[in-house]
């Protein structure tokens, strides 16, 4: 805000009502924000929101927790900041709206940190015990980082999956689902790491690029007569012959168990010779001739046939003459996944290592102890396996395409880059490989009968807002298409899927229900580690020698998707409530915590956790490059309120659109620090103004308000309005931009620029000055509300000096117990907005006019101005409405509209003012000196230090 009054020297006996304020024009907000974090804590400023809200209506959001590991990033605070919007706007609305933090405590990355700290072998009970340690020590490091950001929350009862009961309740959570009918034990592909030596869950693979043998292999033909009639002929012209399949992991071959053609596709029986000997091949039509090519080979096609045809055909294991063990047969299957897009047009199935080939073998009657697992969890085959034992599967690539080549089935080794699966943590190569686990079915329907998990999950998708949208078809097709859920892991640092099981026959004991009762007693009690040191007699007695203890824990994504059990209606019913409203994560949640939750309360409730979904973007550099410590370009939120404040961080978040990625860099900053200030200043502005005024005593009833004031108050409603139904629609950017917009333009650029006359030169207690100050009281009242949920500290210190000492005790201490104000209604609060935008547009154009004369020289500032407007029809009315207030709206000591016939007539005519200019309030005017005791006053002046005071209407 601009102020030249106050270049005014102060010793002058004729002083204007210029008032101070305690409100700094620097927030300094890095050194001082520090103090009201302690402040809010140590006054309990979040209890005693919840006391002012208390019988509100609810609304609740629920937080998505963070993993207890590492310092907050820049993306942790702006999650949580965006939380704390949300929470502090619906206070504002009017809600009762909690918020409960959370903390993801189990899982690998902590077991791997307590690996690093302390070595591999350590006994479980002392993993459990370093692991719970690690978690908290990080639980409040992040926690004193979330409070500095000003984010109001429960943060001394936060809930935290480790909690006890918390983990009991999980463990009933898991009973449940068992009794319901949706778990189930099974051997099946799952994403598998070896370096976790545990199976993934879908949200922690992803892809890079990945160089491999790509390698075509011939399984030799066993069924002649079989073969000679699916191709139509008598008999074969030769035994010796190959189905060629192509594959680019070599290390499966070991573990074919049958081969797959598409019962669609054309196949041909190609006549070749290989060193001199006749040789037949079966390859897809279409691929025929790049297959030649490859192998380096010239032949003929003699038969073709239909997919179908060869369906039931056994052929041989390429290396079926090296050793007993692979000495079988290879069932042809029909599969429709087979296409004719590269390598054969004929797949191979290893149906323990791949997710299609163990459906497809299942589904042609292979029994789960048929199907060969010799894949280690480290990665290294079976000690057992002929040829290759103890090998890691990478590097026995070699060895069997040398076993291959020795035996003539190797027709073409090639590398080969493509894009593949790699562990998130690790950034290690991952397979599919078949394990014993435990399953959520997405197509098994409950005992009771009811829709599949799929089919519910899905319905609740549908019931489910989106913000923004296009996040309904993510999550939908993520959940349309996946795989049953492994919830089984091979951990030590997680809760248990607490199971009795028979030794030999793996069976369920027949009182399942009541022991994991009795478990998740023992571990409300004493955490998990009571089910580690839980002695199977101590449980079912003699019945202890036939069964074991199952060692698996749950994934961890069932520990934060079953929150809604276990905190919502658990640990913490009290402050919520199920469903909660809201679920606010980044957009990578879809396959992750929303995921979960929602396949979890599928089960359980037959309905999604949260009304509404919210996601936002990841942040990037000013470049929009992906933030990462190897480029070095990382900003991390500690640094930013160091230097700026916390404040300038918040501000950047509500002023980005969250919906896409989030840039921040320097320069960024910058221009939300330019923005910050230009509040900061129309703040101070406002309460210096404002220092004077005790409402209770002072105040302007509606009616008799100058028509400008009326108006000024009737725009802040307005905005107040609009503002609010942004916040409802979880929108902030248009909010920050129309309170930016608001102050440079609306007060600015405006209604103080114009008021500052009437402030300061009117008589202090004058009708006049406080029809400004009733309209400034209400517009602060107001802009104070709107800015506290991003601009928490600075609305927290202005709070402090504008209420006054009895609302400021009424409001116990802070704005955060505050509703958005109710602005007094003008009764013509519609024809004053368009009139002053109507005049505003007038002001813009003469303005500039003003301008150009004044950097002519003629005059020195808009004040030594006198104006003329030249207008006609509505534009005259509308100026001429003002009377002799009109020079006011301008900035002009005199002004007067003159109306003219047409448009065309219309002008604008600035004439240099040839009168004197009145020490105190610097306008030009005839009357200055027209009091001898008092010759350096205008007229106006004297009447306000000394008579009457002026009369002002309008402005």
């Amino acid at each position: 805000m601009s102020d030249n009054k106050s270049a005014k020297k102060p010793e002058s006996k004729y002083p204007v009502n210029m008032t101070e304020t305690p409100f700094p024009m620097r927030g300094d907000m890095a050194k001082r924000e520090p103090n009201w974090v302690k402040d809010w804590q140590e006054k309990k400023i979040y209890e005693r929101v919840r006391k002012a809200a208390a019988g509100r209506p609810k609304f609740i959001l629920h937080d998505g927790p963070p993993y207890a590991n590492g310092d907050i990033h820049i993306g942790h605070a702006v999650n949580k900041i965006l939380k704390d919007m949300v929470v502090k706007a619906r206070g504002m609305a009017g809600y009762d709206a909690p918020y409960v933090p959370g903390w993801d405590c189990h899982g690998m990355p902590i077991e791997i940190q307590i690996e690093k700290q302390y070595g591999k072998n350590l006994p479980t009970a002392e993993v459990l015990t370093k692991a719970r340690a690690y978690a908290l020590e990080q639980v409040d490091r992040q926690r004193k980082d979330f409070i500095r950001l000003g984010v109001l929350g429960e943060w001394q009862n936060p809930y935290l999956t480790m909690n006890y009961s918390n983990e009991a309740d999980e463990l009933r959570a898991l009973g449940q689902l068992l009794e319901k009918g949706y778990v189930y034990r099974g051997l099946k592909p799952v994403n598998w790491c070896f370096d976790c030596q545990s199976a993934l869950a879908e949200a922690e693979v992803e892809y890079q690029d990945k160089r491999d043998p790509a390698i075509d292999v011939g399984f030799k033909f066993a069924e002649f007569d079989k073969l000679a009639t699916a191709f139509s002929l008598d008999k074969l012209p030769t035994e010796n012959g190959f189905i060629v399949i192509w594959t680019t992991t070599p290390w499966t071959i070991p573990s074919n168990q049958a081969l797959n053609v598409n019962a669609e596709v054309i196949y041909s029986l190609v006549q070749t010779e290989r060193d001199g000997q006749p040789l037949l091949l079966i390859l897809a039509q279409d691929l025929v001739e790049a297959c030649l090519a490859r192998y380096k080979l010239e032949g003929t096609t003699i038969a073709t046939c239909h997919g179908a045809a060869l369906g039931g055909i056994s052929f041989r294991h390429p290396l079926h003459a090296s050793d007993a063990f692979f000495d079988r047969l290879s069932p042809m299957y029909l599969a429709e996944y087979v296409t004719t897009e590269s390598g054969t047009g004929v797949v191979h199935s290893a149906p323990a290592y791949g997710l299609d080939d163990f459906i497809s073998c299942r589904a042609h009657g292979m029994k789960d102890e048929n199907i060969l697992t010799p894949v280690m969890g480290d990665g290294k085959f079976a000690s057992t396996l002929p040829l290759f034992g103890g090998m890691t599967i990478w590097e026995a690539s070699k060895p069997i395409c040398n076993a291959l080549k020795e035996v003539g089935a190797l027709f073409e080794v090639k590398m080969f880059d493509h894009s593949y699966m790699h562990c998130w943590r690790h950034k290690s190569p991952i397979i599919y490989r078949a394990t014993s686990q435990w399953f959520a079915g997405m197509d098994s329907h409950p005992k009771d009968g009811g829709p599949t998990l799929r089919q519910t999950a899905l319905k609740g998708i549908d019931e489910t807002k989106f913000f923004p949208d296009w996040g309904k078809a993510r999550l939908h097709g993520m959940i349309a298409n996946r795989p049953d859920w492994t919830l089984s892991r091979q951990r030590q640092w997680g809760v248990p899927m607490a199971f009795v099981v028979h030794k030999e026959t793996g069976a369920l004991h027949p009182r399942t229900p009541e022991l994991l009762e009795q478990v998740a007693k023992l571990i409300e009690k004493s955490g998990i580690d009571a089910w580690l040191a839980l002695d199977l007699k101590d449980l079912i007695g003699d019945e202890a020698a036939s069964y074991e203890k199952n060692k698996d824990t749950l994934d961890v994504w069932f520990d934060s998707g079953s929150t809604h059990q276990t905190v919502l209606r658990g640990s913490h019913k009290e402050q919520s409530a199920f469903p909660a409203d809201l679920y606010l994560e980044g957009s990578d949640q879809h396959r992750g915590w929303f995921h979960s939750s929602l396949l979890t309360s599928s089960m359980l409730n037959g309905a999604p956790p949260y009304k509404a979904l919210l996601t936002h973007g990841f942040v990037v550099d000013g470049e929009g490059k992906k933030m990462s410590k190897s480029i070095g370009n990382t900003i991390a939120p500690q640094d930013v309120w160091n230097k700026l404040g916390a404040d300038m961080l918040r501000l950047w978040v509500a002023t980005t659109d969250y919906t896409g990625e989030l840039s921040i860099s320097d320069e960024i900053l910058k221009r939300v620090t330019e923005a910050y200030r230009r509040i900061r200043n129309t703040l101070r502005f406002l309460l210096a103004n404002l220092s004077d005024f005790d409402a209770a005593k002072d105040a302007v009833a509606i009616d008799d308000m100058l028509e400008i004031d009326r108006y000024a108050v009737a725009n802040m409603a307005a905005l107040q309005a609009e503002i609010a139904e942004h916040y409802m629609q979880y929108e902030f950017q248009p909010v920050y931009s129309k309170l930016q917009n608001f102050c440079s333009e609306d007060l600015g650029g405006f209604y103080l620029d114009v008021l500052k006359d009437r402030l300061y030169t009117t008589a202090v207690t004058s009708p006049a000055r406080r029809s400004a100050q009733t309209a400034l009281w209400h517009i602060t009242q107001s802009l104070l509300r709107v800015m506290a949920p991003a601009l928490s500290f600075t609305a927290e210190e202005a709070w402090a000096i504008f209420a006054g000492e009895e609302a400021y005790k009424a409001s116990d201490e802070t704005i955060f117990t505050q509703t958005w104000w109710k602005l007094p209604e003008a009764v013509d609060a519609a024809a004053l907005l368009a009139k002053y935008t109507a005049l505003r547009a007038v002001r813009a154009d003469v303005t500039k006019q003003l301008e150009d004369v004044r950097t002519s020289g003629a005059i020195g500032s808009s004040l030594q101005a006198e104006l003329t407007i030249k207008a006609s029809g509505d534009k005259y009315q509308l100026l001429a409405s003002l009377d002799d207030d009109l020079k006011f709206v301008f900035i002009t000591s005199a002004a007067q509209a003159v109306q003219v016939a047409s448009e065309a007539e219309e002008a604008v005519e600035v004439a240099a003012s040839t009168a004197a200019k009145c020490e105190r309030c610097w306008h030009y005017r005839a009357d200055v000196g027209s009091h001898a005791d008092h010759p350096t006053l205008c007229g106006r002046c004297h009447s306000n230090l000394f008579g009457a005071g002026e009369k002002r209407k309008f402005a």
